[in-house]
């Protein structure tokens, strides 16, 4: 039988450690997202951009490389008017959304606590983007809002049919729709300036102004460019806002684009237009980034870590 004695002496059972298995740092966190963008954007857009050199005939494509739907394109006229059309309604959309947002992402960050006004604007995605259009499409009609209230009031004795089937009515739905992408964008980019910049401008004598063009125009213009360009190419690629409410010049070269695909099968002549007007965005991008160097708004680096 067994003593305590025996047991006097001996060390008692080392513990091991429990091992908690790494999480993944670097690489390893970017690994999903960076496979998920290759296999569904990478993959496709090279796809695409090899289909874009090769022909078509009665739907049936024809794997017989050539430049000439890129040829095509350049020479038609139709196509550069429609793109036009596209570019102006991007122009406009992009240049209003961030004029109505940038107030109001500078009082939700620096003037408020409160995100009511974030919310409201947000609401606006809890309906369908069809449903958005045909709203304005009843409210700037002969018989709509607008209309009803002039004629109501007297101040017109007929319909005004210039508002709708227009490319007016074609912007204000697409800034009612682009607004809240542009809003989300600037108030992350003022976020990150903190109030004791604005504070210390004052305090160096800097008027309102100068604190808008020296200190938070500068720190957020990566936020500007990026609020700008997103809704820049989904306005100006858009192309059921303007067939619906566009009119007859309403054509632009998304629903070129759109028809080669599903009325006219021509897929490699669709994908070349996609790619023209990617290559078109591009340079816009270009000159609106050297315009904002050029007015002292984007000095190429961050002063705030």
């Amino acid at each position: 039988m067994a003593t305590t004695v025996e047991y006097v002496g001996k060390p008692p059972e080392e513990r091991r450690p429990m091992r908690i298995p790494r999480l993944p740092q670097g690489f390893g966190l970017a690994s999903l997202p960076l496979a998920f963008l290759i296999i569904f954007f990478l993959v496709p857009v090279a796809l695409l951009f090899v289909t874009s050199f090769w022909a078509a005939r009665s739907f049936v494509i024809e794997h017989v490389w050539n430049i000439d739907n890129y040829a095509r394109i350049l020479l038609a006229e139709g196509f550069w008017q429609a793109t036009w059309v596209g570019m102006k309604n991007g122009f406009y959309t992009a240049a209003f959304s961030v004029l109505l947002s940038f107030p109001v992402a500078y009082y939700l960050v620096y003037k408020t606590k409160s995100n009511l006004i974030l919310y409201l604007v947000l609401l606006s995605w809890f309906s369908s983007y069809l449903v958005r259009v045909y709203a304005w499409r009843t409210i700037l009609g002969t018989n709509g809002v607008i209309n009803s209230f002039l004629m109501g009031t007297g101040i017109i004795k007929q319909p005004l049919e210039v508002i709708l089937f227009s490319p007016l009515a074609s912007v204000i739905t697409l800034v009612h729709v682009m607004l809240p992408f542009a809003l989300l964008i600037l108030v992350s980019s003022l976020r990150d300036v903190r109030q004791e910049y604005l504070e210390a401008a004052r305090d160096l004598g800097a008027t309102g102004l100068a604190v808008l063009t020296k200190v938070i125009l500068p720190m957020t213009h990566k936020g500007i460019v990026g609020s700008f360009m997103f809704t820049f190419i989904l306005a100006a690629g858009d192309y059921i806002t303007p067939q619906l409410l566009g009119g007859r010049d309403g054509v632009t070269s998304g629903l070129l684009i759109a028809n080669q695909f599903r009325s006219a099968g021509n897929w490699p002549l669709g994908s070349a237009m996609a790619f023209v007007l990617l290559a078109t965005f591009v340079v816009v991008y270009v000159v609106f980034v050297q315009l904002l160097k050029f007015a002292n708004l984007a000095p190429g680096r961050r002063y705030h870590r």
